[in-house]
């Protein structure tokens, strides 16, 4: 099939677009004229055109291409942008300069598709088309979310997932760092929580509740300079890095290594090997909350983002119930049953975050009241999202069934292992609506969505780009722009996997013949 040229296929899609005629050549010669303000987007242009293009782009009083902050230009917001690109120049625009960062993706993307190679492309000709853009974001949360619990993933493999994302002008990585199968986060005052809680001695094989098992040992965790490379990384690229530590479920990996924050703290617990609920969790003592607050205190040391995301999810009361401790501590509190601890404990959790400046974000799985504090990520129902908005709280769409990227794309052999239950594909994905059901002012509390990605069944960094895109390309566009023209999108996106094929992105293809099972082309994922 042709493609769509790339002024007719940017993802996601510019809110107001009109082509010209003409082009604009970059060459050797072609300087930027970089504004106070501007110095970060222009080092970012030169960092990603450089590989396929070898362009220096130095700065000149006199450069033809343009970028500038201007806080007069105050309707583009805080990552709004202006683009306008004539045979004689180009001219970046933004009030602020995370909204020149997205001008900038929008430029690599008019590139010809072959500018997002990471290696040199010799005989092509660099021209930009004739354009006038203004773009503004319709939501501030448009994210990502990376399970490197389940499976741990090195520095340098984050650093490419945030290229990726910035590519789409995604502005949130949310990293979830620990679980019941590993702890990824370095304390300083209690090491043996990477040491021992960042290596389990299998995996399992198959969907919960099974019993079959890899034989293989499973480690990892990253260093506080590692971390904080990556927040300066994303920063640079206008993401903000979320970090997420699990209470007061989840928590099977910090057991193991600290017997003495369960409900039992004579027993010995090794790190998870299985998928599913876990059903132990932390006591409800006070040494425990101290121990949380001081990881809670390195977690906000360590990542500078406003918003903390707590967990709070999947939290079985089982070992409260029996519990005479947690029992004891529900009737001091004046709880109706060991089950409300749930809450306590992370009100707990939310008054220290909010003492600190910062925002505490947790996961609601059903319309169970959360601390007002709390930044709500909605996945079981979009109608809990939207009684949590009425309720007063400022909401993350996080939908299962839209943006759960575990879940396999199509029916068919070949396709790699996922969560069993559903199949979400491109279309279910690009279905995702943040529109309430009714003129409701709580609408301005949806701060936008996220795409989720759970590791149990990914081990590679093939299989997490596999099963995140297209996907996470449907998704961008549409917290981006919010308009829905599935038509349109898929015109488009014909010539954007071209930009995914540049840069080495495994994805599923967009029509398969019926009865034909699809897979991707080049990765080996483990078989379940």
């Amino acid at each position: 099939m042709d493609l769509p040229p790339p002024e007719l296929a940017l993802v996601p899609h510019p809110r107001r677009l009109v082509v010209r005629s003409g082009r604009f050549r970059l060459d050797a010669g072609t300087a930027l004229r970089v504004a106070p303000g501007a110095e970060p987007a222009a080092h970012l242009l030169r960092a990603l055109l450089a590989p396929a293009t070898g362009l220096p782009l130095p700065a000149a009083a006199d450069g033809t291409v343009v970028l500038a902050v201007d806080s007069a230009l105050s309707g583009l917001g805080d990552e709004g942008y202006g683009l306008t690109v004539s045979p004689q120049g180009v001219l970046l625009r933004a009030a602020r300069p995370a909204g020149l960062l997205n001008a900038v993706q929008t430029v690599r993307q008019l590139l010809p598709y072959e500018a997002l190679s990471a290696l040199p492309v010799r005989g092509r000709v660099w021209e930009l088309p004739a354009v006038e853009i203004t773009d503004v974001p319709r939501h501030r949360w448009r994210g990502s979310m990376l399970d490197v619990a389940r499976h741990f993933q090195p520095l340098s493999y984050l650093l490419r997932y945030v290229d990726l994302m910035a590519l789409h002008k995604l502005n949130v990585l949310h990293l979830h760092l620990t679980d019941d199968q590993g702890w990824r986060m370095p304390v300083a005052a209690y090491p043996r929580l990477t040491e021992v809680g960042g290596r389990r001695t299998q995996s399992q094989i198959g969907p919960a509740g099974g019993d079959r098992f890899d034989g293989r040992p499973h480690g990892g965790w990253y260093t506080r300079a590692e971390l904080t490379r990556l927040v300066g990384y994303a920063a640079e690229r206008g993401i903000t890095v979320v970090p997420e530590t699990e209470a007061p479920g989840h928590v099977r990996a910090a057991l193991a290594a600290h017997p003495e924050l369960g409900t039992d703290p004579d027993r010995r617990l090794d790190v998870w090997t299985r998928w599913g609920v876990c059903e132990n969790v932390l006591g409800v003592e006070d040494h425990v909350l101290d121990f949380f607050r001081t990881v809670l205190d390195e977690v906000m040391d360590v990542f500078p983002s406003p918003y903390v995301h707590l967990g709070g999810d999947e939290c079985p009361v089982t070992e409260w119930e029996h519990s005479p401790a947690a029992r004891a501590r529900a009737v001091r509190e004046g709880l109706p049953g060991p089950h409300a601890l749930h809450g306590w404990f992370l009100t707990r959790l939310t008054e220290h975050v909010v003492r600190a400046g910062r925002r505490p974000v947790a996961w609601a799985e059903n319309g169970v009241l959360l601390p007002r504090e709390c930044v709500v990520t909605i996945w079981r129902d979009p109608a809990h999202a939207w009684a949590a908005a009425r309720r007063g709280h400022e909401v993350v769409h996080a939908d299962h069934r839209t943006t759960y990227f575990d879940y396999p794309q199509r029916h068919g052999p070949l396709e790699p292992p996922g969560q069993p239950g559903l199949v979400v594909d491109l279309r279910t994905v690009y279905g995702l609506d943040l529109a309430p059901p009714e003129e409701d002012a709580s609408a301005a509390r949806i701060l936008g969505a996220q795409g989720q990605l759970w590791t149990e069944f990914v081990d590679t960094a093939e299989h997490i780009e596999y099963l995140t895109y297209p996907r996470l390309c449907a998704l961008a566009e549409r917290v981006w722009d919010g308009t829905a023209d599935w038509e349109a999108f898929s015109r488009r996106l014909a010539g954007h996997r071209e930009r995914l094929d540049a840069l080495g992105v495994p994805h599923a293809p967009h029509t398969t013949r019926p009865g034909t099972p699809a897979g991707p082309r080049t990765m080996h994922p483990r078989s379940a």
